[in-house]
């Protein structure tokens, strides 16, 4: 069903995206989650970065439909990029640069914040208050331990383990074939049992 759907809709029957889109919402509010900043989450909620995701990906449509993208959830997933940009710029006032100003950009510069993104993940059930105290020490901790995995090992724990990708998914993101990403997953996934031993 889901592909008959998307192949209506890459045909130019836009009145199908809204049944696609929430077909996608789980694995988009995923994404969101996992790479919205704790700076503005007090402030921004998931569902609402969501519904904005959807608005701008319906503008951006015709788009999709000229294009040569590998599946709709992967276009989708660049619309999430543009608009956390968007909301991060917004609410902290960075000068985080429009990224997919025409959707061609380079998509290694898309998510530069992977490994404060796995900071906040790893101490994120942290509740009491004399661990909230040393929050924000164990960020750097963990952050200082990620530097022992490469960037690309910690997009592939990004994309596996916090949004969910697919290992052909991730392989297509990433440029590279499927078996060296299932082979950089599970070296990660051994560094990362390094990581999380060093943590207090």
């Amino acid at each position: 069903m889901r592909d008959d759907l998307e192949e209506r809709l890459a045909g130019g029957d836009t009145t199908v995206f809204g049944e696609l889109f929430t077909i996608h919402r789980p694995r988009i509010w995923q994404i969101i989650h996992f790479r919205l900043s704790d700076q503005i989450r007090s402030r921004v909620d998931t569902d609402d970065v969501v519904q904005e995701v959807y608005l701008d990906a319906e503008k951006r449509l015709q788009h999709y439909i000229d294009g040569d993208f590998p599946s709709l959830f992967l276009w989708l997933r660049l619309v999430v990029g543009q608009t956390l940009s968007n909301i991060h710029r917004m609410h902290l006032g960075t000068a985080s640069r429009s990224v997919l100003r025409e959707f061609d950009a380079d998509r290694s510069g898309l998510w530069e914040n992977t490994s404060v993104c796995l900071s906040q993940r790893f101490i994120a059930h942290l509740t009491s208050p004399s661990q909230i105290a040393v929050k924000g020490e164990l960020m750097d901790e963990v952050r200082k331990a990620l530097d022992n995995i490469s960037e690309m090992d910690q997009e592939i724990l990004a994309l596996r383990h916090f949004e969910e990708l697919t290992n052909q998914e991730v392989a297509i993101e990433l440029g590279i074939n499927p078996k060296t990403a299932s082979i950089r997953y599970m070296r990660a996934l051994t560094r990362l049992r390094g990581v999380l031993e060093r943590l207090p």
